[in-house]
Order: structure tokens, then C-alpha cells, then sequence
């Protein structure tokens, strides 16, 4: 029996592992005191916005189901029969919001689509053109934010490979248990405020699907951030378990606090450490320390 610690790293989204908001209200940019072109940012903002809404509608089903959030894709798996969708038409078949076993099937019908297309990635949705223009965009956005995205991601893969046994049973990318396969250890969640579709939308947009797997993303629009803690905690149960939540809010602190789970607060102020690019597997490991004890994890915050 292995006893190695695996750390569940529970992320919120905006102002977190990605910047929209602050964007679009010109937060980011006050926070540099005039250095940065807020306008700019403005734009950018408004730019992700109208990729990330067509997107939903185009390809994830968002148009018809934009009043159907669950907290999770697997939510109503129970009511998917395993039907053939090669040749269903979702234009046709009745949908309305589930509130009858018929319907729920169809929302379940088409959450096995979205997985299924979060895990082919963006490359098999788009044509070239659109590809280049989210390429342009991203990078005009993380040279903007002095590389928040990129570095962002860099973190959320170390914290995957952090310490690899490769003698036990791994995860599947994200974080999803299979003893027969190889992978990462540890486990990167998203728990964000927004509606679910959307947010698995950003993850692909912002190249997080790579690093957060579409089984571990959680929208706490309707059930709050603390019951999605709850229901992680169940499902990663185990001693050898440790979780840390990493955000920008209140709600997200107030719930890690109630888990008596360490949280680290990202802020947006270029002198903070606690922000991209900035946050260490250091300063991860150091929070670990303070509530685990754990002596492997970093005894000093950089």
C-alpha cells in the first residue's frame, strides 16, 4: 500500500488562473498606476467575451441550454442511456428545460457531446482561420498581462508533476483516477462562479484543458462555492489526501476556511508574489506546511 501525500489543488478561474474582469472594468490596469494602456485592456476584455459567448452557442449547445446549469457535466449521468449520437439532430428533438426524465437524457445527450469535445480540444473545432485569430489573441493578452496567462499554466503543470511515482497508479490528465494508466499524481480542480458551459469554454480558450480535465470542473452558480468543496472532499477522500484553494474572493476563502483547508488569496498588484507571474510550488507548499505539517512541504515562503 502507498502512502505517498496527493495534493487536490482547487482553483477559481476569473482574476485567478485567468484575467477577464479586471480587464473589462480597467482594474488590472489601475493597479500599475498608469503604466498600463487600460483602454487596450478594455478591448482585449471585450474581445474574449465575444469569442467565448459564440463559442458556447456555436459548438457547446449554450443557446439551448443556457438555463439548464449544473454544477458539474456528470451531473445527470445517470440519465444518459449510452444512445448512439452519430446521427441525432439537437435541433429537433424537443429539448426543454429538464425538469421530466425525458429531458433530462437530452441534456445529458448533450453534455456527453461537450466532454467529448473538451477532450479533442479546440484544434478539432476550428479551421485554421479561427485558430490563428485565438492564437493572436492570446498572445496579445498574455503580453499584455506580462505573461499572467502562460505562467498561470506553467504552475497548474508543475503542480501535476510535482513529485511522480511512476510505480503507482496515476490519473488520466486533470486528475481523473485510473490505476491502468500513467499521469499525474496530484490533481488540479476548477471551482468558478460562473455558469458551467462557459467556464469549460474559458478552459479551452485559455489553454487550461491540457491541465484541468472537463471531470473537474465545477460551476458553483446555483449551489455555492462550499457545497462544491463538499462534494470534492467526498469524492478525493482519503488520509493521504491534502487540499489548497487558490483564489480571489471572498466566498471561495470563507468555503476553504469552513474545510479548514489552507487558501491563498491572488492579488492583482504587481508587487504582490501572490498573483502571475509570482506563485510558486514554494509558496503552494508553504500554506500545505502551515495547516498539514507536513515536513517535506517548504518551510519558507519565498
Amino acid at each position: 500500500m502507498n502512502n505517498q501525500i496527493r495534493n487536490v489543488y482547487i482553483w477559481d478561474m476569473d482574476e485567478t488562473l485567468i484575467l477577464l474582469k479586471s480587464l473589462l472594468t480597467g482594474t488590472y490596469a489601475e493597479a500599475f498606476s498608469g503604466s498600463k494602456d487600460a483602454q487596450k485592456g478594455v478591448e482585449i476584455g471585450k474581445m474574449w467575451e465575444k469569442h467565448i459567448l459564440q463559442i458556447s452557442d456555436d459548438f457547446f449547445f449554450y443557446e439551448q441550454i443556457e438555463n439548464c446549469n449544473k454544477p458539474f457535466l456528470e451531473a445527470l449521468s445517470k440519465y444518459d442511456d449510452g444512445r448512439d449520437l452519430s446521427d441525432y439532430d439537437f435541433n429537433q428533438d424537443g429539448f426543454s428545460p429538464p425538469h421530466d426524465d425525458l429531458n433530462k437524457s437530452k441534456l445529458a445527450y448533450r453534455h456527453r457531446v461537450i466532454a467529448n469535445k473538451y477532450k479533442q480540444g479546440l484544434h478539432n473545432i476550428f479551421d485554421q482561420e479561427m485558430m490563428d485569430l485565438w492564437d493572436a489573441l492570446y498572445k496579445m493578452t498574455d503580453e499584455y498581462t506580462d505573461g499572467w496567462l502562460s505562467s498561470a499554466r506553467t504552475l497548474l503543470e508543475q503542480c501535476l508533476s510535482e513529485n511522480e511515482d511512476p510505480t503507482i497508479g496515476h490519473t488520466a490528465v486533470g486528475g481523473i483516477v485510473n490505476s491502468n494508466d500513467t499521469g499525474p499524481w496530484h490533481i488540479n480542480v476548477l471551482v468558478t462562479s460562473g455558469s458551467l458551459i462557459p467556464s469549460l469554454v474559458k478552459c479551452l480558450l485559455f489553454r487550461l484543458d491540457g491541465v484541468i480535465s472537463y471531470e473537474n470542473v465545477y460551476s458553483s452558480w446555483d449551489v455555492g462555492k462550499l457545497q462544491c468543496f463538499q462534494w470534492i472532499k467526498e469524492r478525493f477522500n482519503n488520509q493521504n489526501i491534502r487540499f489548497c484553494a487558490i483564489g480571489d474572493g471572498w466566498e471561495e476563502c470563507e468555503a476553504a476556511q469552513s474545510m479548514k483547508w489552507p487558501f491563498i488569496k491572488v492579488d492583482l498588484r504587481p508587487s504582490s508574489s501572490h498573483r502571475f507571474p509570482g506563485l510558486t510550488l514554494k509558496t503552494l507548499g508553504f500554506y500545505f506546511s502551515i495547516v498539514y505539517g507536513n515536513p517535506e512541504s517548504e518551510n519558507n515562503e519565498e
